[in-house]
């Protein structure tokens, strides 16, 4: 399962920067546009709030937990990057090692 986390979290990175790759780079949308383009219509602005709910979501998750990584690295990537590469990253570090099954044995 962490394979799978650190995958997801790679293509989190990766896909949506290709879509803003063009933006960025003023080919699609000069660098002052994002901002309005981001509730430019209403599936676009129902995408946008869905993420920033999801983010608050997380945010508040991550904060309030006693245990596990320090959040502020995931706060930064989720501000940086996107809540598609935060999430999953951050649940790649948070997982406990799984105990061997009772009946096994491990080499030391």
């Amino acid at each position: 399962m962490k394979n799978a986390l650190l995958l997801l979290a790679i293509f989190g990175a990766v896909i949506p920067m290709l879509y803003f790759t063009g933006a960025i780079h003023g080919e699609v949308l000069p660098l002052r546009g994002i901002l309005p383009a981001l509730f430019a219509n209403s599936v676009v602005g129902g995408i946008t709030s869905d993420l920033i709910v999801s983010s608050a979501a997380f945010w508040v998750f991550i904060l309030g937990r006693r245990a596990g990584p320090s959040p502020w690295p995931f706060i930064a990537i989720n501000l940086l990057i996107g809540l598609s590469m935060a999430l999953p990253l951050y649940f790649y570090f948070a997982q406990e090692p799984r105990a061997p099954e009772p009946g096994t044995t491990t080499a030391s």
